[in-house]
């Protein structure tokens, strides 16, 4: 008999490394769990719908195709997505489903060797904590139940639907298309051989932008890089924006499931997912004037909250994890939700950070300012003042190291980090140091692994290398008392 697969939720679904953590018995066993919690929170006698998509990964598309086969022999209906999609494109399908929920195959940003899977509501959001609490207790149950997770007999499923042109229509209703196409904006787009290729150029072409391109093709390898849109694996997209001879230009990426967003400016510089946040609230109060509830997590600029302050807007924080702020999404009026990962949401769309919505955003931001990228940066940093940031992520040799350090530092914080004043200490997820500045040192274990987070916020690069080295050498000192 095959050993029982090891499943655990962490900030967004469970992921774990192809034919080691993550395997067809795992996939199949969770496709249950899900399937019966679905089932018990639906009204009895009423078929359950659930929309199943997936990514470019290696064997995304028969995970998939599992766990649908899985949940047709336990009377639940599912749709299929015909091809691979980005998250949030199968989130907005769900409504539009009238289904009770859905299920993607991705492992998002992670490294090549992993997939995953992410639950999503009724409302096309992550699952809250309470749902997946409720998929994990299942789990264990039919794990602890004789013949309970494996050998189960399955029925093929063969229902697929087409989830792209009912996106297509929310982002013409949510996004100024138009002044976008008037913008005679170059845009070179770099999906990171990711589920977004195609979509976000198809449109842009559609309204009479030049486009192009890169990494648009099918490489469950993802050019033997993790998919994720930050500056360091973005180089070949800041050399073609950089060599354009347009002025007017911009680069976009997306990660492997195209929910994160990140940029490169007309100069070939990275923009961060901090300074699109704050963009984008901006241009959202600023020139649609629209006004709600702000949301952040705890790892996020501080931008945003001079920002909120000086618009008179409410200012929610969160602890990490997008599904933290879907949350305040459903219970109250927001404007717009964002994480230092660069995922983003707005008001009016599903409560679900939307690489390609945020995107066509940013493109309507400038084509509103007339004004390059670079240029608006600048003009934020001038409204805000400097907001540097940086993250580290350390290996350690054992979670505890990284439990016992944010204990340390939580316990006796230190008044002061080479002359750099701390004003007090925040906990509200991880230990955050925050100084008389404004900047803040930011310590957070991985609940899942030996791994322990580093972030700084601070008005220069330098500042920030100072924090993050105090933090390091203190980590190792930890580790070399332990």
């Amino acid at each position: 008999m095959p050993t029982p697969p090891r499943i655990r939720f962490g900030t967004d679904g469970w992921r774990g490394v192809i034919a080691g953590d993550f395997t067809f018995e795992g996939v199949r066993l969770v496709a249950r769990a899900v399937a019966a919690t679905l089932r018990a929170a639906h009204p009895e006698g009423e078929r359950c719908l659930v929309a199943i998509g997936h990514d470019t990964r290696f064997l995304s598309r028969r995970f998939a195709q599992a766990a649908a086969d899985v949940m047709g022999a336990l009377d639940v209906d599912t749709c299929l997505t015909t091809s691979h999609v980005p998250t949030p494109i199968l989130a907005c399908a769900i409504p539009v489903l009238k289904a009770q929920g859905g299920l993607m195959v991705t492992a998002s940003h992670n490294p090549p060797s992993y997939n995953g899977l992410k639950v999503r509501t009724a409302d096309g959001g992550a699952a809250p904590v309470s749902l997946t609490d409720q998929i994990e207790a299942e789990v264990r149950r039919l794990l602890n139940s004789p013949g309970g997770w494996a050998g189960r007999a399955m029925a093929p499923a063969d229902a697929t639907f087409d989830p792209l042109p009912p996106y297509q229509a929310r982002l013409r209703d949510l996004v100024d298309m138009e002044r976008i196409g008037r913008s005679r904006l170059h845009v070179v787009i770099d999906p990171m051989y990711g589920a977004a290729q195609g979509i976000a150029a198809g449109l842009l072409r559609g309204i009479g932008l030049q486009v192009e391109e890169i990494h648009a093709e099918l490489n469950p390898w993802f050019g033997g890089v993790s998919p994720e849109p930050l500056g360091g694996s973005l180089g070949e997209l800041a050399e073609r924006v950089r060599g354009l001879q347009e002025s007017r230009k911009i680069g976009l990426a997306f990660d492997g499931d195209g929910d994160r967003l990140g940029a490169i400016d007309e100069t070939g510089t990275f923009v961060t997912p901090h300074q699109i946040f704050a963009l984008l609230l901006q241009h959202l109060v600023a020139r649609r004037g629209l006004t709600g509830t702000a949301i952040k997590t705890f790892s996020t600029t501080t931008m945003i909250d001079r920002l909120a302050a000086s618009h008179g807007l409410p200012l929610t924080v969160t602890p990490i994890g997008f599904k933290y702020i879907a949350e305040v999404m459903r219970r109250e009026p927001f404007l717009i939700g964002g994480e230092e990962s660069g995922g983003i949401g707005v008001a009016g769309h599903i409560p679900e950070r939307d690489g390609i919505a945020s995107a066509l955003l940013l493109l309507e931001c400038l084509a509103t300012e007339e004004k390059p990228l670079g240029v608006m940066v600048r003009e934020l940093e001038a409204k805000v003042g400097p907001h540097c940031y940086r993250r580290l992520d350390l290996r350690l040799a054992s979670r505890e190291d990284g439990r016992e350090l944010g204990r340390r530092v939580g316990s006796d914080p230190p008044a002061s980090i080479d002359g750099w004043r701390v004003k007090e200490v925040q906990t509200l997820d991880g230990v955050k140091l925050v100084g008389t500045d404004g900047g803040w040192l930011l310590i957070r274990p991985s609940g899942t692994e030996p791994v322990l987070r580093l972030y700084a916020e601070a008005p220069t690069q330098d500042q920030v290398s100072r924090l993050l080295d105090w933090a390091k050498r203190y980590a190792d000192g930890i580790q070399g008392t332990g």
